[in-house]
């Protein structure tokens, strides 16, 4: 039985991989012509990858599901900070974008044949490599507050591969947060080290992937010398809201 069970795993897995790279190709004229039009173009462009995760997800037995602690204005500008565990926080994160955004995304992503090419027309990229290509990336993010479109990142920077719900956040969201003055909203992305660990696409399995979006952090009060304690009080809130989520939703 155990083995059957594990061959069962990799045909799913399989399935999975074959649905991805058969959508990707479909998206893929899209985003190459959606992105020769500037601001306009890459919003299109990230409308077009929801409905790529939200096609993949129907294909192979994902269930997105939203959660907001308070209304949510689709009109307003914030950072949305969410948790790292899993590549299966991409998808989650498309599905669940329902306004202008930018994504700030790690620059190795693009080797990636096809999803690199929609990647690389999709994400702010940061490359890390050196403190010019850093603020490059930094500017970046402040130009696209100042034509009205929010950004998303990932606070951790890289998978969190410890036993603790998050690992250290970078500076970087916080400072941007306070300099330009736009509020941090939490995300939460739950289940998605249950949907796929980090160790292996073979641990993929489906079930709900659930997204919490918390209540939005006003930066108004706070000045560069409190990136910090910014920094401190988003970290908890998205601790204790991870421990609780996860406790309590333990449904698939």
């Amino acid at each position: 039985m155990k083995y059957f069970k594990k061959l069962v795993q990799y045909i799913y897995c399989f399935y999975a991989v074959v649905c991805f790279g058969i959508l990707m190709l479909l998206a893929l004229p899209f985003v190459m012509i959606f992105s020769l039009f500037g601001i306009k173009g890459g919003n299109l462009v990230y409308r077009a990858c929801n409905i790529w995760g939200r096609l993949w997800y129907s294909f192979i037995g994902m269930r997105h599901k939203e959660i907001y602690e308070e209304p949510h204005d689709k009109s307003r500008q914030y950072i949305f900070a969410a948790n790292h565990s899993s590549y299966m926080d991409i998808p989650a994160l498309v599905c669940s974008m329902h306004q202008p955004v930018r994504v700030l995304g790690k620059y190795e992503m693009v080797k990636f044949p096809v999803f690199g090419i929609i990647y690389k027309a999709a994400v702010i990229l940061v490359d890390r490599s050196s403190s010019e290509k850093r603020a490059r990336s930094v500017r970046a993010l402040k130009a696209a507050l100042n034509h009205g479109i929010s950004i998303f990142l990932f606070p951790e920077g890289t998978f969190n591969e410890t036993d603790n719900p998050l690992k250290e956040f970078y500076d970087g969201a916080f400072r941007v947060a306070i300099e330009t003055q736009t509020p941090i909203k939490p995300l939460l992305f739950v289940d998605s080290l249950k949907r796929m660990h980090w160790r292996s696409i073979f641990e993929l399995n489906p079930g709900r992937c659930l997204v919490v979006f918390m209540k939005e952090i006003p930066v108004d009060s706070y000045t560069m010398k409190d990136v910090q304690l910014l920094k401190q009080q988003v970290y908890d809130v998205m601790e204790k809201g991870l421990i609780q989520y996860r406790t309590n939703n333990n449904g698939l």
